[in-house]
């Protein structure tokens, strides 16, 4: 039996020792709510040009054991690569689930099982529990982790937090689904650890979804290496020159007995996305349409000629701070595009993102009207910020909204119904009506699966529908 005194070894017995009866009813509900979000989000990701870039490298590679690629006729990769493939895919809008402390957590995490359990023999086939079970330690090993760390809690500065604990998570999701003993899944760990981090100076890019990607398959391939019996630092981390190195103020702890255990996705549920864009956009947003009905009728165009200035109150985040974007990615990160096109438009949707939008003249002069102030108060933290909207008009009059919790939001999450929707608004892009009801009846009843892999039998067949509508 493996020491657990060390935090490294903790972590190692945790991830070794859970079993499907510490799954709890509220963990199982939440998590496939997650898993229904990303697989529409990662359906209608493959429509990106990222992913496709993303294609045509991975097509380079082939093995005799191959797993789905989501979305394409008859196309499949070796599981790493369709691990990082499909991941690219979760992140390629910036449309999949936010936690936090701050991370993207389910699209580390899931490509890389679902990649897994196509490639098992028929006599190591795992359940829909088993697979949950694999999902909720990769969540966890994540929350846990950015949980010795304060500055872990605020919107990052440094690097891209996927980047780095979700690799770890990918790691130890992978470990539990091939059933890698205490030691091995230590040595996963350790492995990981050496795959991870990317800089935060490519959000806004086409690489920051290859961030997502990477960290699935390198967690998946950290598993395998620890099979093969590859070692690493025992105490990866427990070490200031080990995963503290990503952090100033790294505490780590020894996480509670099996006995005692407790999921973090019990207390701190995910944020779901409305629309493809940086969580922080939802905010403003939301603010920007309340706004919006003060000055002009639901069907009425915005009076831009009458409008003097628009202030925004947001929280002094530099990389989402972007006066005039040039992208698609650059304004899925700018709080400017995002308070403006609502304004514009009354919502923000995926088609909000599109060429002809971002370079509409009417929306270049409205831009040009945006006054940034950043609040003491208003803190870069998702669980603690706000986005305060005020238009003052050529005639004096001035309106104010500010938003504190937007509807998709933890504290006011989507309903089923509503994150329903936007898995079929996504997912019918790429998919026929019957795979996508397939889907969701599968994730619906995955508790109950005997056989896990029955999922990818919906994920790749194509059709031409487009249907990209997702206003909720």
């Amino acid at each position: 039996m493996l020491a657990t005194k060390s935090v490294t070894g903790s972590f190692a017995g945790i991830i070794h020792g859970l079993t499907t009866s510490n799954l709890t009813e509220e963990l199982i509900r939440r998590s496939k709510r997650m898993i229904l979000d990303t697989l529409g989000v990662g359906l209608i990701g493959t429509t990106t040009n990222v992913f496709h870039k993303a294609l045509q490298y991975s097509k380079i590679y082939s093995t005799d054991v191959s797993s789905t690629v989501w979305g394409q006729p008859d196309l499949r990769l070796p599981p790493l690569y369709a691990s990082f493939v499909n991941g690219v895919a979760v992140h390629s809008m910036d449309f999949d689930d936010t936690w936090h402390p701050a991370t993207h957590p389910s699209g580390a995490v899931l490509p890389s099982l679902i990649a897994l359990s196509e490639t098992l023999p028929s006599h190591h086939q795992k359940s829909g529990l088993d697979f949950l079970l694999a999902f909720n330690v990769g969540i966890e090993v994540q929350g846990r982790l950015m949980h010795f760390s304060n500055e872990a809690s605020n919107i990052p500065k440094r690097f891209h937090p996927p980047a780095v604990v979700g690799t770890m998570g990918s790691a130890a999701a992978s470990s539990k689904f091939l059933g890698l003993d205490q030691i091995q899944c230590r040595e996963a760990l350790a492995i990981a650890a050496s795959y991870s981090g990317a800089p935060m100076a490519n959000a806004g890019t086409q690489t920051k979804p290859l961030h997502i990607g990477n960290a699935g398959r390198h967690g998946l391939e950290a598993a395998c290496f620890a099979f093969l019996g590859l070692e690493g630092n025992k105490q990866i981390l427990d070490l200031e020159s080990g995963f503290g190195a990503f952090y100033n103020d790294y505490n780590p702890q020894a996480l509670p007995s099996l006995e005692s255990y407790n999921w973090l996705l019990e207390k701190q549920d995910v944020a779901i996305k409305r629309f493809p864009a940086h969580l922080g956009m939802h905010w403003v947003a939301d603010a920007a349409c309340a706004v919006r009905k003060h000055i002009a009728g639901e069907n009425e165009p915005l009076p831009i000629d009458n409008i003097q200035n628009i202030v925004l109150k947001i929280p002094d985040v530099k990389y989402v701070s972007r006066p005039i974007p040039n992208s698609e990615h650059e304004a899925r990160h700018s709080f400017q595009f995002n308070a403006c096109t609502a304004l514009l438009d009354g919502v923000v949707s995926i088609q909000s993102f599109s060429d002809q939008n971002i370079s509409r003249p009417e929306l270049q002069k409205i831009l040009n009207k945006i006054e940034i102030v950043h609040p003491s108060d208003n803190q870069p933290n998702f669980e603690k910020l706000y986005s305060e909207v005020s238009v003052t008009m050529t005639n004096g009059a001035t309106f104010t909204e500010r938003c504190n919790t937007f509807y998709g939001h933890w504290r006011k999450p989507l309903s089923n119904e509503d994150l329903a929707k936007k898995f079929r608004s996504n997912a019918l892009t790429v998919l026929s009506e019957d795979r996508v009801e397939g889907i969701v009846e599968t994730v619906n009843k995955l508790e109950d699966l005997p056989d896990c892999s029955v999922l990818c039998s919906f994920l790749s067949q194509a059709t031409g529908k487009k249907d990209q509508s997702n206003k909720i």
